[in-house]
């Protein structure tokens, strides 16, 4: 007779669902920055702005 041991899958769907929080979570800050921070966030006045502009752009938010 053998023993089987069947792991528990609770756990690996919490570590997928924190992973995937985490990642839209970052995402989204990432957008955000790239996207509408025009230095409230930031704290660098209009240096993010100018330094993500061609991303914005390809993104297609306006900013002009």
């Amino acid at each position: 007779m053998a023993i089987v041991h069947v792991p528990s899958r609770t756990a690996d769907t919490l570590v997928t669902v924190l992973v995937t929080v985490g990642v839209v979570l970052l995402a989204l800050l990432a957008l955000y920055l790239v996207g509408f921070d025009q230095g409230a966030v930031s704290r660098s006045g209009m240096f993010m702005h100018e330094l993500m502009h061609d991303g914005r752009h390809l993104l297609g938010v306006p900013c002009h």
